[in-house]
């Protein structure tokens, strides 16, 4: 009853459920089967007594022939020759030793070969006949039909058919008993994940450890990749929130201070007030961006050359004194394992920067293989060959004559490194920076994390 009560939708449930079909059904083929052989064994077997009996009887109708027909009679042929039911014809002859079969037995007289038959009488009574076709040495030609009554056999094996089904009932039973236990003792480390996922969700303990099987290794990887994710994640706000504690109480204290005082603000002080609130609202805005980054294992893919050419219609909007170029290959289903917003803010970042600092061309060339790799160009002032090194280091500005704070390339080595990619700069051969952009594909990163399972 618990079982019938169970979730219907639980894989122990269903697993069950097929199991005990599976199980009925191979046993009822089985019962079924063994009826129709177990009738054909007898069938043949009976049916190769009487084909003996009547070669037997053919030998001693040769035998008597000699002599002034006494094989004729009927009455000395059944006492001396049959033990089961016959009818002989010799020429136009008839004798039979059960004469209320003759009628039926008749029709059955005029075939023209040796054969197995099964006739049922007017009586429902059952019959297996074997009929051979004979020739004397005088000429004379005839049939023989020698039977036996069926339906005794075929109670005896109805008889033991039925045990056969008992006995199968209960291997049935057996069965399903062990493939109950057998269903129960495969789903165990199901049940051992569900407590630990209890324990997980209660704080007693901070990771999933399983001798599982090789089906659910994927399964606990996922899980434990996706809470160091989230503990990455973590991390990344409270560091947000520290350095935005550290980066803006002393301005904010300054701005504080100076509002609140007597002296009255010039356009001078006003100037380094403004000053001071872009910068609390570059690092507000920088620190929001870390901790919006989702991450490798956010579950998304990005069709590199629709986001490459919406963002370079974008910034070519921005910079109209600016020619950008995207080149690379035409399709568009090669995806990146990188959630959308991630690569836009990666890409968004190199194509602002070159913005800014060309002359007159940017070119952002796509490769796709085993790797995504990005390589913008522009034909700028370029960077020192010294300082290249130094590019992405958080704060650092090369040039206070342009605008920003120098948090933009910081940002995009933080990006690239947390999906397992790198970031490189070099000379551009224009003359400008040349950022290389490298980045797993969604194909690279399914082998890794298969591989890995």
């Amino acid at each position: 009853m618990s079982l019938l009560r169970a979730d219907r939708r639980s894989l122990r449930f269903r697993l069950f459920l097929w199991l005990g079909s599976v199980a009925l059904i191979a046993v009822a083929i089985t019962w079924l089967l063994h009826g129709i052989l177990l009738r054909e064994l007898a069938r043949d077997f009976l049916g190769d007594r009487l084909r003996q009996e009547a070669h037997y009887t053919l030998q001693r109708l040769h035998q008597e022939q000699s002599q002034v027909k006494p094989w004729l009679d009927s009455a000395s042929l059944t006492s001396q020759m049959f033990h089961h039911l016959y009818v002989l014809r010799l020429d136009d002859t008839v004798s039979t030793s059960h004469p209320d079969w003759l009628r039926t037995l008749t029709p059955y007289l005029e075939g023209v070969d040796d054969t197995l038959l099964e006739v049922r009488g007017q009586d429902e009574r059952h019959l297996l006949v074997y009929r051979e076709i004979f020739t004397l040495e005088d000429g004379t030609s005839g049939t023989l039909l020698i039977g036996e009554d069926f339906a005794e056999v075929e109670a005896g094996l109805a008889t033991l058919h039925w045990w056969v089904g008992g006995i199968a009932g209960l291997v049935l039973l057996l069965l399903i008993s062990l493939n109950l236990v057998a269903v129960n003792a495969g789903l165990s480390p199901l049940v051992r994940l569900q407590r630990q996922l209890d324990e997980l969700r209660a704080g007693y303990r901070e990771r999933l450890q399983l001798d599982t099987p090789s089906e659910l290794d994927g399964l606990v990887g996922q899980l434990n990749r996706f809470m160091d994710e989230q503990d990455k994640r973590l991390k990344r706000s409270r560091d947000a929130v520290a350095n935005l504690s550290h980066a803006l109480k002393t301005p904010l204290a300054a701005v504080t201070q100076v509002l609140r005082g007597s002296r009255p603000i010039d356009g001078d002080r006003r100037l380094k007030l403004l000053t001071r609130l872009e910068d609390m609202q570059a690092q507000l805005d920088a620190e929001l961006r870390r901790s919006r980054i989702a991450g490798p294992y956010a579950g998304q893919l990005t069709r590199v050359r629709q986001e490459a050419e919406r963002l370079i219609e974008m910034f070519a909007t921005l910079h109209p004194d600016k020619r950008f170029h995207l080149e690379g290959p035409q399709d568009l289903r090669a995806t990146v394992s990188v959630e959308r917003q991630d690569f836009t803010e990666m890409l968004g970042v190199v194509l602002d920067n070159a913005g800014k600092w060309a002359q007159r061309d940017v070119h952002c060339r796509l490769s796709v293989a085993t790797t995504l790799t990005l390589v913008i160009e522009d034909d700028g002032p370029g960077v020192p060959s010294a300082d290249l090194d130094h590019l992405g280091r958080r704060g650092l500005r090369l040039d206070e004559g342009r605008p920003g704070h120098g948090l933009g390339l910081s940002i995009l080595r933080q990006l690239v490194e947390q999906y397992a990619g790198h970031v490189t700069f070099s000379a551009a051969v224009a003359g400008g920076l040349a950022v290389t952009i490298v980045l797993p594909t969604a194909a690279a990163r399914t082998n890794a994390c298969s591989g890995s399972g």
